[in-house]
């Protein structure tokens, strides 16, 4: 007689009244009071249908090597010597894991100070190159190798602090220009003139200081010196690379190519070329004194170059990819944007950062507001044009412009901020008597970058296509 469950011969065997298996009492309870089943019929059953049995007691016999004195002593030395044999398999494994545990902590701090070496070797590599400036071979550039630190050299540093002195002092009080631009006449704008596809690839577009020269190029390394008011190219400039940046150095015009290098043309001719990023120039940007010209590059450095001599004067490595980079309108500051997210604010003077603001996404563009305390700041793929305090260091508004921003310009009086984008071009006004926002115009033309012209009784937008779409009052 054997437990259906165990297949044993049961001490306390009990049957089922209804399928007649045989099963250990304490077994078929266990299995009744979480089932409630028969276990092999499958059958409801409780503890009621079962019935005792009645069986003599079953004593298990003794195995036949554990009947004499002899046998169970030779059994004993049996487990005594597996025993000592265990043992001393495990002080064995012991000893190996104490040994690769040794091994294992000794390469972490070989490998810490193998680390901490590498990175000290960095640092002084970083140092050493941001003192290092290699020159583009530019035709007023003589040597093929110049060394500077990251300080201004002290002629220019003059020259920055008289021009941050003669303007600071004149910002506040500075009077609306007569003829100005009003609210009421930005609602009238709209599209007065577009010219054909003239640079397809167009990213920047820059008014000279009349406000009748435009300055764009695209990618087939050509810039174009375009006349708003003949509306036709006036000067064809060859740059020999797609042009990535541009500028005006009061009447000469500076391009930044995707071969890394910047070129300034005066009269429709080549006269100087600067710099040797390692990759696209992503920026470029004028000292208000006209003393001194900064590029931003891919290769995460951004230089300064002496406009007296075109010799490269300082040279900063950053943390990230350089998309934007501009001085501040006083000219001690020079502004980093950076595909972290991140706009680092240098010295002029030094070279020194400093301080990091965090904006949430990669920066697209910065343009500075004329009271010196404002800029705006564009996030790539973002609809929205943030306003910074530079004293608070923080957002004091953001602007909707209602598709994606691309690029963003404060006018001269610091009254509008005009934004381009994939869907418009609009205008927000900020009116200080009662410290409010409005948006006095939108329209639905398309533009990667554009600027105000004289008076900010226009705009000049360049278009996805690499033409340019004049807006003025109606």
């Amino acid at each position: 007689m054997l437990c259906a469950i165990s297949g044993e011969a049961p001490r306390e065997p009990v049957a089922s009244r209804k399928s007649g298996n045989v099963f250990e009492k304490r077994l078929i309870e266990a299995h009744i009071a979480e089932n409630h089943t028969d276990p092999v019929t499958g059958e409801d059953l409780s503890v009621e249908d079962l019935i005792e049995l009645k069986s003599p007691q079953i004593v298990t016999p003794r195995a036949p090597n554990l009947t004499s004195i002899p046998a169970l002593l030779s059994a004993f030395q049996n487990e005594w010597d597996a025993l000592i044999l265990e043992t001393h398999t495990l002080k064995q494994q012991l000893a190996q894991t104490r040994q690769e545990l040794s091994t294992a902590l000794y390469q972490n701090d070989a490998a810490t100070r193998v680390i901490a070496r590498l990175s000290r070797e960095r640092d002084e590599a970083r140092e050493a190159l941001s003192n290092v400036t290699i020159s583009g071979g530019g035709a007023s550039n003589g040597d093929a190798m110049q060394v500077d630190g990251q300080a201004l050299p002290e002629d220019l540093v003059t020259k920055v602090d008289e021009k941050q002195t003669q303007l600071f002092a004149t910002r506040r009080k500075r009077p609306v220009p007569e003829g100005w631009v009003t609210g009421e006449e930005l609602s009238t704008f709209d599209t007065a003139s577009s010219s054909e596809s003239l640079y397809p690839g167009s990213s920047e577009v820059a008014l000279n200081e009349s406000g009748d020269l435009a300055l764009f190029g695209g990618a087939d390394g050509v810039a174009g010196v375009y006349s708003i008011s003949q509306q036709k190219v006036v000067q064809a400039l060859k740059a020999g690379s797609a042009i990535t940046a541009t500028a005006w150095w009061g009447d000469r015009a500076v391009v930044g190519t995707s071969a890394g290098n910047v070129k300034i043309f005066e009269g429709g001719n080549e006269i100087a070329q600067l710099g040797s990023h390692a990759g696209p120039v992503t920026s470029i940007s004028v000292h208000p004194s006209g003393a001194i010209l900064a590029s931003g590059g891919a290769d995460k450095r951004y230089a300064f170059y002496d406009l007296a001599s075109f010799k490269t004067v300082v040279q900063v490595y950053t943390e990230a990819y350089i998309t934007c980079c501009s001085f501040h309108v006083d000219g001690l500051l020079f502004f980093v944007g950076s595909s972290d997210g991140k706009i680092r604010i240098y010295d002029v003077k030094t070279g020194n950062n400093m301080v990091e603001l965090e904006t949430g996404g990669p920066v697209q563009a910065i343009s500075f507001n004329e009271n010196g305390t404002w800029f705006a700041v564009v996030a790539k793929k973002s609809s929205n044009v943030s306003v910074w305090d530079i004293r608070k260091q923080n957002v004091v508004k953001v602007l909707d412009a209602g598709s994606a921003v691309d690029s963003a310009k404060w006018d001269y009086t610091g009254q509008f901020l005009a934004a381009a984008g994939a869907g418009s071009v609009s205008v927000h006004q900020y009116i200080k008597s009662s410290k409010s926002w409005s948006e006095p115009v939108r329209k639905a033309v398309p533009a990667k970058d554009l600027a105000w012209g004289p008076s900010a009784q226009s705009l000049v937008a360049l278009t996805p296509e690499g033409s340019l779409s004049i807006l003025s009052a109606s």
